[in-house]
Order: C-alpha cells, then structure tokens, then sequence
C-alpha cells in the first residue's frame, strides 16, 4: 500500500502540473516570498495547451482525472455558486451527473456477470449508450420482460485500488495533523477520514444503496412532498442495481422549471420541509443531495414534488443529537447565547469545565453582527460554521455525527438559495421544529417511551441475573493455571499417582500420617521423578 501511495502522490503531482492548477494558489494573495516560488517551478518554463482553457474547466477535469474521491469534492463545491466565481461554479456542475462513461460493453458484461444471465434473458430491452454517467458508477436505460421500465446502475471497473491510494494519503495528512497540531487534535481528522472511508466503500455496494432507497420510500409513502423509485430486488447485486426509471425535470434546470410555471417559492421551502423531515422525524436523511440526484415530478407543478435518486449515502442522528441540535437553533435564533452556551456544554460538545460567561461572550462577539442583515439573508451554513469555528476557541471536538448532516444542510441550503433567492429558511424551518418538539413531549410519545422501557424489563431482569451468577462463582470461568499445559500432563499424571501412593500409604499408618496427604504424595513424585532421570 505504501508503494501505491507513492505512485498516487506523484500521479496527483502530474495533474495538477499538466492543468496547471498552481495558478489557482498563486492567484491569491499570498506573501511575496510565496509568490517568487513560481519562478523557481520547472513546469512553468514551458507552454500548455491546456492553459487555453478557463480555470474552471481546468479544474474540472483536474478532478475528473483524479478520480471518485476529487469528484465528490468538486461536487459538494458546485452546489455553494455563493462562494465560487460562476465560471467555476458552472464548470464544476457538469461533474454531477456528465463525468465521461467508461466502455459500455464493458458494462454489458459486469452486469451478465453480476445477474448471471444474459442481458437478452432479463431485459426485452437495454441501451447501450448510457443514460448518465457520475463518479462512481453509470446508468443505462432498460425495459423488463415484465414491461416496467427501469434503469440498470453499474459500478466502475477497478475503482478501490485508486480509492484506497486516495485514502492511504488522506490518512497520512490526518495523522500528521493530528500528532503536530493541538487544533487539528480538536478536529479529530482521522476519525473524519474514518467516516469517510466507511461512506466511500458503503457507496461500491449497491445492495446497501437499494436497502436505503427502500427505506427512504416506506419513509415517505403517500407523501405530496417527496417520491423515491421503486427498487427492483429480483435484479439487484452488490455492483448492479435494477429501479424504476423517472421522468422528471432536473432541480437545476431553472428555465425548463418556470417553463412550466413551477411554483419556485413552494419548491424551495418544500426541499426544506424534506431535508428537517428526514433528519428530526426519521433520523434518516439522504446525504448526497447534489443537484445531479434531485429532480422535480411534472405532474403539478403548481404543487411540486421532488424526485430523489442515488441513496448511497445515508445519515442518521441519536435522539440525543436531534435534540440538542433543535435546541441549538431555536436558541440561536432567539439571540439566547447562554442557552447555546449551556447546550454544548450539556451536550458535551465543549469540556465541562468551560466558563459559561467567557463562552457566551464569545458567542454573542461574532454571532450578533450576523442579526444585523434581515432573516432571510442568514445562511445556516454560515451559523454552524461560526458556532463551531466559536467553540473550538474552547476545546469544541468535531462530532463525527454531525460531519455529513453539516455537508447536507450546506447542499440543501445552496440549492433552495438558488431556486428561491428569498427563501427565508428559518422561517420555513421554525413551524416543524416547534411541531417536532411539542410531539417529543406529547402524552403518546411519552406512553410510547414508557412501553418500550416496560418491554426491556424481562431482558434486564435476564442480566441481573446473570450478574448475580457471576458474583456468586467469580472464578468458574477463570482459565487453567498456566502450568497446565500439554507438554506438562505426563508430570501431573505422575504426581497425581504419586499423591493416590502417598495417600494409601498413609492411609496405613505411616509414620507422615499426621501430615497430610499432599506432602507425602510430592515426597513420592519426586522420588519417582529422580528414579526416572537417572
């Protein structure tokens, strides 16, 4: 792996040289002696033709090249346009659902291997071209025997070797981090890069990816605000999945949206009602809501309805986390710093020994300026990043948890801006959350709760129990004393022989009898033992 690693260094090296992407850094305001290195680089002596492209699609296929990893980098950028120029912005949505397709005949044969059938036997129909192409996998259009229109979703060829290269450099700089950097200790990189590795692998597996989309869709059965494909299980493998086929208008594609009179306003605040759906009632969100997987039903566009596909990854938050989360927010909103203070503190998100004066000042200092524009202008992007950047000041440790409802929050936020450019997002928020803690503490949530600790008493009477069995004999499971080994048991015999002697002997009338048996028997076996060495 290390050798690998290596190689993968110097591949990512020749990328960034042949796409001149250090024009980027040196485009910044860097101190003038950073700036000199520029004349000292060898690649820069020479012309690129790939200097007559924009920046933009520089990066582009600077991260195409790189692979899956970068991809989904450039695809988490594309969707903030409010933090890239548009150039950038614009180039890099095309890496959400255009990344160029690998051999199409090539797919054909991982899925025959995968269904283990011919292509013929299982589709009255297939096309070859595929229908989209991302990262980590392609689509093609296909028909069932049985009529149903679907789409076949296949793996990419030979994607773990590079993810794990990826991922070997990844861990390098995040233990680097964390053993030179106090701060960086604080953010627990590797646990992040942990997370990552299990979300990127979850990704290759398809199956995982069908149990999620089957459960986002029992989630919202019925529901006017979200519509999730049906999968296919008959026809689904670890790297090929079988779903039904939508027909909808991408999320982005605002001319085709007003069109056909889309109500923007209700499709904005409804892709927020999903998103605080997802993550307080069901603790179970989509958490790669990226344009490229969104699209819109044009069934009624006067009441639309979202279209959600690739459940790859998924999140989820312990009741813990929902609450001190809702918490937070509602606090925040009400200019309440001490609450917030106290929250992370509860929370534990923050050392128990925080001052609750000095860390509520700190908050009010960099969060009241915010206040100063109109609500709607407040980006809740820009209030977690300030609440957590405030709460490292005193020892804040990332909550992996948190990592990719942020990213999410980030995704949904840009997007519904983009739509709606006055949505106001707490005000579409603020009547769920109020509903959702007023349920929390309904008189059914609570007869609920109790039943379920009623219904784990006989389980908890099972481990007292067994505790008390444990108490009443605590060396009944413990292991042989380390002198009963194999090679030994030829002298326990014999000592134990020697012990039946010694006691028969004594037994008599010997003249040890008051003694016991023990000393006689080792008396004897070690006589014997002396017999035998001789």
């Amino acid at each position: 792996m290390k050798l690998l690693a290596v190689r993968r260094l110097f591949r990512i090296q020749r990328v960034v040289i042949r796409y001149r992407l250090d024009d980027l850094l040196f485009a910044l305001p860097l101190p003038w002696f950073l700036l000199a290195v520029r004349y000292v680089l060898p690649w820069r002596w020479f012309p690129r033709k790939t200097l007559e492209l924009s920046r933009g699609a520089r990066l582009r296929l600077a991260l195409q090249d790189l692979g899956p990893i970068f991809i989904k980098f450039g695809q988490i950028l594309s969707t903030r346009r409010d933090l890239l120029p548009e150039d950038i912005a614009d180039e890099l949505m095309l890496l959400q659902d255009r990344v160029p397709p690998f051999d199409s005949q090539l797919a054909v044969t991982l899925i025959e291997e995968q269904l283990g059938k011919k292509i013929s036997e299982v589709f009255s129909r297939f096309d070859i071209a595929p229908l989209a192409s991302a990262s980590v996998a392609q689509v093609h259009a296909a028909q069932l025997k049985s009529g149903e229109e679907v789409v076949v979703k296949v793996i990419r060829p030979g994607l773990k070797p590079i993810i794990g290269q990826d991922l070997a450099w990844l861990f390098i700089l995040a233990r680097a981090a964390e053993r030179f950097s106090a701060d960086a200790r604080l953010l627990h990189p590797v646990d992040v890069v942990l997370d990552y590795e299990k979300t990127i692998y979850d990704e290759l597996d398809l199956l995982r990816e069908a149990a999620n989309a089957s459960q986002l869709k029992r989630n919202f059965e019925g529901s006017q605000l979200l519509y999730v494909p049906q999968v296919y299980w008959d026809w689904c493998r670890p790297k090929v999945l079988v779903m039904e086929r939508i027909y909808g208008v991408q999320v982005t594609d605002l001319a085709t949206l007003a069109d056909q009179r889309t109500d923007m306003k209700m499709l904005a605040e409804r892709g927020v009602e999903i998103f605080f759906t997802q993550v307080f009632r069901d603790s179970f969100f989509h958490a790669d809501m990226h344009p490229g997987n969104i699209f819109v039903s044009t069934v009624n566009p006067w009441s639309p309805q979202y279209i959600a596909i690739d459940c790859g990854i998924v999140g989820s938050l312990t009741p813990e986390d929902q609450d001190y989360l809702a918490r937070n927010l509602f606090a925040f909103f009400k200019r309440d710093y001490r609450r917030v203070a106290q929250l992370h503190i509860d929370s534990g998100w923050v050392p128990a020994e925080t001052k609750l004066n000095e860390f509520e000042a700190a908050i009010r200092t960099v969060c009241e300026p915010i206040f100063e524009k109109p609500l709607k202008d407040i980006s809740f992007g820009q209030v977690l990043m300030r609440l957590f950047q405030t709460a490292r000041r005193f020892n804040m440790e990332v909550q992996p948890q948190l990592v990719l409802l942020q990213k999410t929050l980030l995704n949904i936020e840009g997007l519904g801006r983009q739509l709606y450019p006055d949505l106001d997002l707490w005000n579409t928020a603020q009547p769920f959350l109020e509903r959702w803690m007023r349920d929390r503490v309904s008189p059914k949530t609570l007869l609920g709760n109790l039943q379920s600790q009623v219904e784990q008493l006989p389980h908890l009477a099972n481990m007292t129990r067994d505790l008390l069995e444990r108490m009443s004999q605590p060396h009944a499971n413990d292991p042989p004393p380390p002198w009963h080994t194999r090679k030994d048991d030829w002298f326990l015999r014999l000592l134990g022989a020697a012990h039946l002697v010694g006691g028969t002997i004594l037994a008599a009338g010997g003249p040890l009898n008051e003694l016991g048996h023990w000393p006689a028997g080792i008396m004897v076996a070690v006589g014997v033992y002396l017999i035998v060495r001789r």
